[in-house]
């Protein structure tokens, strides 16, 4: 009778509950024995605090389908945007008691994560880290040259690099990564989520319209996200300013709130701008706002390490606008075909690859036809199909090192011995 293999056992630690890694969660849940750390608990708050501008909780289950686990955060303050904010000197003592075959950290940023890749290393648990830094992230260049010989110290220990994107992949091999311990867990939303709600909405779109304060007709572009400065919306305000001075029949949507709303509100009455700023639209919300609009722009600066808003976005149908900085601008954004990207806080780049999508609406649309069918293999389940081949391959690996350790021993204990009876 053929003994059924246990399942491959694996934790996660990440700083917090995250939507957009619930779904990712999930699917790796139907393919391991998983268990999900979370180093704080962030509250309405915090939220608010994270630049959000508004105190909510998200209105999408992100604890439901999976195993997990809220950490004793002993940090004096709580924070997961903060390297002292999250605090857990109990994961040494879980990753010893649960005997996971691997361990997969979101990156390095706060003691929590340090924490468990010393504890990792004591124990001899394969390590693997799933992150989306990148090289256009905005850093001194004193940093940059203090934290370069450090990073090559610690970052090729990892066992396996599950890699989100190619600007991600870049950064790791800068720092010693080696090519073939890197595994392909591109970062994925809940496509179908998005697109049929996005579907359903847009069968009424001259009402979603007007419930946002914009003209049935005419090309409405969008800004989703934070109102603080990394995202830089003034950027998106200057390129609508400029287009719709010239043509007539372009308004914009502003979805997001934060500490720059003030300014970007007064801006827009003072010129009498078409642009309506919706504020923050929880998750179950977005999909309106995507299906009002015809394309996405995000402005952002290297702290934009990847942009999962274009994800939603192409998911619903939607042409994406970026600038180079942005780290999804490599795998998502391909010129006259998913969209466009310009140059950095360049209001007239950015103006100029808009005005031929605001022009011509069959190109739009084209481009929108294909931004779906892009983002079709940018899907969940293919995270975690190459999770799922990362743990196998360290698990087998360490098994690997382990027999050769113990048969070196066993020859060396037999010419001991052999030494001996001379």
């Amino acid at each position: 009778m053929t003994a059924i293999a246990a399942p491959l056992r694996v934790g996660i630690l990440a700083t917090h509950p995250i939507q957009y890694y619930a779904p990712w969660y999930r699917a790796l849940d139907r393919l391991l024995d998983l268990e999900v750390l979370f180093s704080h608990r962030q509250t309405p708050e915090g939220q608010a605090r994270a630049g959000f501008g508004v105190e909510f909780d998200w209105d999408v289950p992100v604890l439901d389908g999976y195993r997990h686990t809220f950490l004793r955060n002993v940090a004096r303050r709580p924070d997961v945007g903060a390297f002292w904010g999250c605090n857990t000197p109990d994961v040494g003592r879980i990753i010893a008691a649960r005997r996971f075959d691997a361990v997969i950290v979101h990156g390095w940023a706060t003691l929590s994560y340090w924490q468990a890749m010393i504890a990792c290393w004591r124990t001899g648990t394969p390590l693997i880290v799933r992150g989306d830094s990148t090289l256009a992230m905005p850093r001194p260049g004193w940093w940059r040259a203090l934290k370069a010989p450090a990073f090559r110290l610690f970052i090729p220990r990892f066992d396996a690099y599950l890699v989100v994107g190619a600007r991600a992949k870049e950064y790791l091999t800068h720092y010693g990564a080696r090519d073939d311990r890197c595994f392909d867990a591109p970062h994925a939303v809940d496509n179908a989520f998005f697109a049929e709600r996005a579907d359903r909405l847009r069968e009424d779109r001259a009402g979603l319209r007007r419930a946002f304060g914009l003209p049935e007709d005419g090309v409405v572009l969008l800004f989703a996200g934070r109102l603080v400065d990394m995202k830089q919306p003034m950027t998106f305000v200057e390129a609508v300013a400029g287009l719709t001075a010239r043509h007539r029949g372009v308004a914009a949507l502003v979805a997001g709130d934060g500490p720059l709303r003030a300014a970007l509100e007064a801006r827009v009455a003072r010129e009498a701008l078409p642009i309506r700023v919706a504020g923050f639209l929880n998750q179950t919300e977005m999909a309106r706002a995507y299906a009002a609009a015809d394309v996405l722009v995000l402005p952002s600066d290297g702290r934009e390490t990847w942009g999962l808003v274009v994800n939603e976005a192409m998911a619903c149908g939607l042409p994406a606008v970026v600038s180079d900085r942005v780290g999804c601008a490599a795998d998502l954004v391909r010129a006259d075909e998913t969209g466009a990207v310009f140059r950095f806080g360049s209001v007239s780049d950015l103006t100029r690859r808009l005005e031929p999508i605001v022009l011509d609406a069959s190109y739009r649309d084209r481009l929108g036809r294909q931004a779906r069918a892009h983002i079709a293999r940018w899907d969940v389940s293919i995270a975690a199909a190459g999770t799922v081949q990362a743990v196998r391959v360290v698990r087998a690996r360490r098994a690997g090192e382990a027999s050769r350790s113990s048969g070196a021993e066993v020859t060396a204990h037999q010419a001991a011995r052999g030494r001996s009876s001379r």
